[in-house]
């Protein structure tokens, strides 16, 4: 059976369709891997120990932030710590829950400058799973991490003398937030 040129327009056009849309939809998780494997944009890795301390320094700033739609006050228990290249460390933050009914949030994270975040590890954060405050509840919550001895031997991050941690908390269902 012989198919005709329009058939066989129509039917490329239709592959391509399904392929950019399959694309389109691959696009996040695929992007999301990529930033893991490379640090892009301040994406931090995830560990299970640290290497151990070189006696080089490093300091760490904490940030935080909450979106509007989450009546949250959440901070660092302290705004920096200066710990050991390689050496195991863990910082605190606290939340607060400042509405009336429980509410669950979740953290985004990222490190400034964008170069050094291949170098920043996680061993355990509050950012890897949902947290649900109820109300006027208090939390302290961890983040045990450390900065890869390989940092110093990279051209582009080897002269960092300060790394800023930055976590956003957003409602996980801000249709389901009261206002």
């Amino acid at each position: 059976m012989r198919i005709s040129r329009n058939l066989r327009v129509g039917l490329m056009g239709a592959v391509l369709v399904c392929g950019m849309t399959g694309l389109g939809f691959a696009a996040v998780p695929l992007y999301r891997i990529f930033c893991e494997a490379t640090g892009l944009n301040g994406t931090t890795q995830r560990g299970l120990r640290a290497p151990g301390a070189t006696g080089q320094k490093i300091t760490i700033a904490f940030d935080s932030n909450v979106s509007p739609k989450l009546p949250w006050k959440f901070a660092p228990e302290r705004r920096s710590d200066t710990i050991d290249i390689g050496g195991r460390d863990m910082a605190f933050f606290t939340a607060t829950n400042t509405s009336n009914h429980p509410i669950t949030g979740t953290a985004t994270f990222n490190v400034t400058p964008a170069q050094v975040g291949k170098y920043f590890t996680k061993i355990q954060c509050f950012c890897f799973t949902q947290q649900t405050l109820q109300p006027g509840q208090t939390v302290r919550m961890p983040v045990i991490f450390f900065v890869d001895p390989k940092i110093l031997n990279d051209p582009d991050a080897r002269d960092v003398q300060e790394i800023t941690l930055s976590y956003t908390f957003y409602p996980v269902d801000s249709a389901k937030t009261p206002s």
